[in-house]
């Protein structure tokens, strides 16, 4: 690997993605390879999440053929948004981006937080509701019904502003914004709008930015239990901030 630090780090959290891996992580290469994003091009790191095929395998065999991938392990099963934490901590990118593992928003997209970041953001989030046209294909009618109404309840437990918290698609100025991560307490899917309330709560700016977008029939978000427990995530935020564990520091 180079020693120069790399200009952007992409971080995929995978669990169980034998079947979906290899053709993201090359679809990631050859797009990059046409397009270099400064001295230090990219680091790619899959953070393996317990799985129990052959995903790490997968990994594995890229890092051997690809000197710019990392495989990091979580060494047990610990959720989506543990996954994506400990990618930002081991990342060395100025920029940090995660992505999911099938590119449900395609990686060309990651032009348009790019662009964001450099007219002066800290954090660009892609957006499915900004403009639906962009959806190439989309969830059932009652998955988006059941996401517009989470979305109320994380701007109503949260006070966040923006549309849609829950794509998996988002981009960081690493440095500054490291205190989100280290400060990030929820593991599963619910992280998002813990990450974006504590960008807010450290006075970080964030752009929504509308993307392409396809629902991938195979995700691994249970639409019931899952809705439950990422409303119960929105409580603990709300807990977690009157009990004083977001501290900010003054400079």
């Amino acid at each position: 690997m180079s020693q120069t630090a790399p200009e952007l780090s992409i971080i995929i959290p995978a669990y169980n993605e034998e079947k979906r891996l290899g053709r993201a992580l090359a679809r990631i290469r050859d797009y990059f390879a046409s397009r270099p994003v400064g001295p230090g091009g990219i680091e790619i790191l899959v953070v393996d999440d317990g799985s129990t095929d052959g995903t790490a395998k997968i990994a594995q065999d890229w890092a051997g053929q690809v000197p710019f991938l990392r495989l990091i392990s979580n060494g047990e099963n610990r959720g989506k948004g543990y996954s994506v934490r400990h990618g930002m901590l081991e990342a060395r990118g100025r920029i940090a981006l995660f992505t999911d593992a099938d590119l449900s928003s395609p990686i060309e997209e990651s032009e348009k937080l790019l662009a964001a970041i450099e007219t002066g953001n800290d954090v660009a989030i892609g957006s499915r509701a900004l403009d639906r046209s962009l959806i190439f294909a989309h969830q059932s009618r009652f998955r988006e019904i059941a996401g517009m109404i989470f979305n109320g309840f994380v701007r109503l437990f949260t006070g966040l502003p923006f549309h849609d918290t829950q794509c998996g698609f988002k981009a960081f100025v690493r440095e500054r914004c490291r205190i989100v991560f280290e400060q990030q307490r929820i593991e599963k899917f619910g992280f998002d709008p813990e990450v974006l309330f504590l960008a807010r709560r450290h006075g970080l700016r964030t752009a929504e930015v509308p993307v392409r977008w396809a629902h991938d029939s195979a995700t691994k978000v249970h639409v019931f239990r899952d809705s439950w427990l990422m409303f119960a995530d929105l409580v603990y935020i709300r807990w977690n901030w009157l009990l004083g564990r977001y501290p900010v520091t003054r400079p």
